[in-house]
């Protein structure tokens, strides 16, 4: 007869891991000899090198007792099972460790990589990083908005990188962090800007953006915090008849003076 550690020393497993079979009822606890000591024979033996097999191959010991009792088609059966749920498993912490590895690189939480692959573009551009960091948060917030849109979103922010007054208005946005409010950047800026918005308006390309009106403030809010020179830029924009910064829109002819005009 044996004792509890030979048993676990038989099977190669500790006597911790015995307790615990027994506390779970996947290993019979037997009768205590005349010193009150747990001892075991070689069907305890066999029994438990088959629950230290099954265990150590990945099945989980919620499935064991059902294996230990199948007979030879039930058990071929389950192990086929335990292994679908294995791969399902592997797979799903496979992405997961894809997941932590572009988590490395701050723009991946939360991004789509055709976003991730735009905010790239920029660093190539020479963005200055402060810049790329506040166009980031602003994606996320999109991102989780329009996650349904953001791809069409993105596929056209790329195609607006080969307009070369859209490459030079990032090279300008990128420092103007820094600019006083009074910096005569900020006219080449808006000269820019109008110029591109009225391109896009004669093409027909200024629309329904998706956004309701309480994330569209939300976001202008954000940039208005980020980018102190940012009330500035829109100042000189409202002077030409444009307003927003999200969504900028042309204000017509005749609400411009209203618009314009300083509250009493």
């Amino acid at each position: 007869m044996l004792t509890i550690s030979r048993l676990a020393a038989h099977a190669g497993v500790t006597v911790r891991a015995v307790r615990h079979y027994h506390k779970i009822g996947l290993l019979p606890e037997p009768e205590r000899d005349r010193s009150g000591y747990r001892t075991y024979d070689a069907a305890a033996v066999v029994r438990l090198i088959r629950i230290h097999t099954l265990a150590d191959a990945g099945v989980p010991l919620a499935r064991v007792q059902e294996l230990l009792d199948a007979g030879p088609e039930e058990f071929a059966a389950g192990v086929q099972e335990v292994d679908k749920e294995l791969r399902a498993e592997i797979r799903r912490l496979q992405e997961t460790r894809r997941r932590l590895a572009r988590l490395a690189a701050g723009e991946h939480l939360a991004l789509p990589q055709g976003v991730v692959d735009y905010l790239d573009r920029l660093r190539g551009l020479g963005v200055e990083e402060r810049y790329i960091e506040m166009e980031r948060d602003a994606w996320i917030m999109i991102a989780a908005q329009v996650p349904d849109l953001i791809d069409a979103v993105i596929v056209k922010k790329h195609e607006e990188l080969d307009d070369p007054d859209m490459v030079k208005l990032y090279s300008l946005l990128g420092g103007s962090l820094d600019w006083p409010a009074d910096d005569p950047r900020f006219v080449e800026v808006a000269d820019l800007l109008e110029r591109l918005m009225i391109r896009a308006v004669e093409a027909g390309e200024v629309g329904d953006d998706g956004f309701d009106d309480q994330f569209v403030a939300l976001m202008d809010s954000a940039v208005l915090q980020s980018a102190p020179g940012a009330a500035r830029l829109l100042a000189i924009l409202e002077e030409r008849g444009w307003r927003g910064w999200t969504r900028i829109e042309r204000v017509p002819a005749d609400r411009l003076k209203t618009y314009l005009q300083p509250p009493s």
